[in-house]
């Protein structure tokens, strides 16, 4: 009996020891079985961070696109990095990426760009994803975005480029809302008639300054048949020939030189009255619904970019797709990234319309699309017009021109708009300029 309970008190005593030893281990870092000393999940995966780099301003729409997510993914948090949309922030988001600053995703707002970046290892290839099909998300105009017929960025969005209009002084100067297929010499004479004492009659942003010549190569082609340069089609030279007049003879639209060297608002020169007609594009929608900052007492109508002549039957509209987001190849969460990046896509970037960037996937909600753009400001613009052009169905082209074709074009139309150079000088010198290009990169 006294043996059985020796036995019994012993075996007792070892395991009182054995559960302290393990105990002991466990405070030591390495915890026993069942055991969670840190109340967390011991299987709890670490959050990871994303960086997005973008051109539109954090409170315009990226903050609460980027909050949305965040409150729905603790495992994949996002932060916004704005760079502006300029020779000077496009430099500067390259130099992040090619030296490495912690850049996961961001924004391309031009082919060139995009090219650029792919020939310097900065873009992904999208093609190791296999679920998601671009072309059929997106529809036909995604393909103007492939680089060596690959995708290495997703278009997520509808660009639109149009003529914005003072309604109010259209009705003054008793003028319609132009025609779906109103010309350059009808945008001249609206322009002269609309111009009032300071007010200029139109002018045109500075991003979109190529839209006429670029509209009319991309039906006529950037090249002819035999492969050599055709950036002087008789209808480009038109344009050409419609806007300098504007300048200088109607003095109806600012002088190229003034605008540049002022750097011009024009988009809040317009919302100001200043100017009577705008060439710019969606990205305006952002100030124009910013009743606070840029209040104004008159009701905007809108118009497509107007063809050449009215012959033209090849005429393209500047639009297409945008805001081509790309996955840096360096980063180290890229499938993160991707998720992201689709969600983005197919709707996630809805808060985005009320300034203007109308999500361009099959799969996003264009209605709610419409309501976001219009908000509480739908009085104080022509809703018929917005919808046929805005909305409207048009033969539409992404510029493709290389980065280096379009600043030999600029440096000559500049001479050109600046009177130190003839419009035969111009566009001789713009053709021989592209033909070597096209003669040095000959496959």
């Amino acid at each position: 009996m006294k043996k059985n309970m020796k036995t019994t008190m012993l075996s007792l005593l070892s395991a009182t020891v054995l559960l302290s030893i393990t105990a002991g281990c466990g405070a030591s870092g390495e915890k026993a079985v069942g055991s969670n000393t840190s109340g967390a999940a011991p299987d709890a995966k670490k959050s990871v961070t994303l960086t997005l780099w973008g051109g539109v301003p954090a409170e315009s729409g990226p903050q609460a696109v980027i909050d949305n997510w965040n409150a729905k993914n603790p495992d994949v948090q996002v932060k916004y990095e704005r760079f502006v949309n300029d020779d000077a922030g496009n430099l500067k988001l390259d130099t992040a990426l090619t030296t490495n600053q912690g850049i996961d995703l961001y924004v391309n707002y031009a082919l060139p760009l995009l090219t650029k970046r792919v020939e310097a290892g900065t873009a992904l290839d999208l093609s190791e994803f296999k679920d998601y099909n671009i072309d059929e998300k997106m529809g036909a105009d995604a393909k103007d975005w492939k680089v060596k017929d690959k995708y290495y960025g997703l278009p997520t969005k509808k660009n639109v480029s149009f003529i914005w209009l003072n309604k109010n002084a259209l009705d003054e100067a008793d003028l319609a809302v132009p025609s779906l297929d109103w010309t350059m010499e009808d945008l001249q004479q609206y322009a002269a008639k609309l111009k009032k004492g300071t007010r200029w009659g139109f002018t045109q942003h500075i991003s979109g300054y190529t839209n006429f010549f670029d509209g009319s190569n991309a039906g006529a082609g950037f090249t002819k048949a035999d492969g050599t340069s055709n950036l002087d089609e008789p209808s480009v030279r038109k344009a050409y020939e419609s806007m300098f007049n504007m300048m200088y003879t109607d003095k109806s639209m600012p002088l190229l030189g003034e605008q540049i060297t002022s750097k011009m608002p024009t988009d809040t020169m317009f919302l100001k009255g200043e100017t009577a007609m705008l060439g710019a594009g969606e990205f305006v929608f952002r100030s124009s619904n910013n009743m606070k900052d840029f209040p104004r007492d008159f009701k905007i109508a809108f118009a497509t970019v107007p063809k050449v002549t009215k012959d033209q039957t090849t005429f393209k509209y500047p639009g297409g797709l945008g805001d081509v987001i790309s996955i840096n190849p360096n980063s180290k969460n890229k499938d993160a990234a991707w998720k992201f990046l689709k969600w983005y896509a197919d709707g996630g970037m809805l808060p985005l319309a009320s300034g203007g960037r109308l999500p361009s996937s099959k799969d996003a909600n264009v209605e709610e699309a419409l309501k976001l753009l219009l908000g509480d400001n739908e009085k104080t613009y022509d809703v018929d017009s917005l919808k046929k052009v805005v909305f409207g169905k048009f033969p539409t082209f992404t510029a493709t021109i290389p980065q280096q074709v379009v600043d030999a074009r600029r440096e000559e139309y500049e001479k050109y708009f600046l009177k130190a150079q003839s419009l035969d000088d111009t566009l001789k010198n713009t053709v021989k300029r592209h033909n070597d290009y096209l003669a040095k990169n000959k496959k």
